[in-house]
């Protein structure tokens, strides 16, 4: 069934004002999308990226095929628990000791989002749910499915990869726009959200007037430099998944964009191999966004894999 987003059967979907729930010894934000006695599928986001960036229409759209859409915060992002405590890594030291091969310290790892997850699905009475991760978040559920698969329906891994380290690194462009420190001031923000969006978004036109709110929500529920940092030091921290995945009993689709700056192509498809019996999807001109052009071909690969 295909949805026209913002339709007649997607605007009368249920959206909850946002909540929160104590896991883990942080307090995660969420609001959800659809009836509660539907299927529940859990969306995790990427680096930096708050909740707000799954589009209210593709909840929307997601909830009309019959599915209870829970999205959220993930620590030290958004309205979530901040780690200021923790302090901020250092990134550059970081990726030195890593590279001899040294041991390092950071304030948590991916395991530990992965138990964020699962406590967020524990408040809210879930036992199981269909999960789909973009960017990071695609890591943190490929960890859950690693560590209790119980609890995982299906795998959905969107723009992710293994951690292999033997994999193409990201173009230097990509890579500037999600280690400098945007600017401050809300109009400086809007300016480098959207620059970044046109680097990271592939061959792909860019809906500046979406992009646009994208940013202004990002900018008026907080952005958060220092929890940035520390989530580039989990996420590299936690070493690779390669081998570990060849272990995943959950069913598991793997969508990445062929245009992709941040993580190229080749770590879908590392993924994808890695998985025993992955299906994977390539989105022709996608890179590391999640546009509306899309949608249609993301849901519709979405519906299939966990029906």
């Amino acid at each position: 069934m295909k949805l026209k987003n913002g339709g007649p059967m997607t605007n009368k979907i249920p959206h909850s004002p946002e909540k929160s729930i104590a896991t883990n010894g942080i307090t995660l934000v969420y609001d959800t999308f659809g009836k509660r006695d539907a299927e529940p599928l859990l969306l995790i986001q990427g680096l930096s990226w708050q909740m707000i960036m799954w589009d209210d229409d593709f909840c929307r759209a997601l909830a009309a095929h019959g599915y209870y859409v829970i999205r959220f915060d993930n620590r030290d992002i958004g309205r979530s628990t901040k780690l200021d405590a923790a302090g901020v890594p250092d990134i550059a030291a970081l990726f030195t000791a890593l590279m001899k091969g040294e041991k390092v310290t950071v304030p948590y790892l991916i395991s530990d989002m992965a138990d964020d997850t699962f406590g967020l699905l524990d408040g809210l009475e879930i036992e199981s749910a269909h999960v789909v991760g973009f960017s990071m978040g695609g890591m943190i559920g490929q960890t859950m499915a690693l560590n209790r698969p119980n609890r995982v329906r299906t795998l959905t891994s969107m723009s992710s990869t293994t951690g292999n380290p033997a994999l193409p690194p990201p173009t230097p462009e990509a890579l500037s726009v999600i280690t400098v420190p945007p600017p401050s001031d809300r109009a400086g923000f809007i300016d480098y959200f959207l620059n970044m969006w046109r680097i990271l978004n592939g061959r792909l036109s860019v809906d500046n007037t979406r992009v646009v709110r994208y940013a202004e929500l990002t900018y008026d529920r907080g952005n958060h430099t220092a929890g940035i940092a520390r989530q580039i030091a989990a996420i590299n921290a936690s070493g690779s998944r390669k081998d570990a995945l060849g272990s995943v009993t959950v069913p598991s689709l793997v969508i990445h964009g062929d245009a992709d700056p941040l993580l190229p192509v080749a770590c879908g498809i590392d993924t994808a191999e890695a998985i025993p019996g992955a299906q994977l999807l390539i989105i022709e001109g996608g890179g590391h966004t999640l546009p509306e052009p899309v949608w249609d071909k993301v849901l519709g690969a979405i519906v299939v894999h966990t029906q």
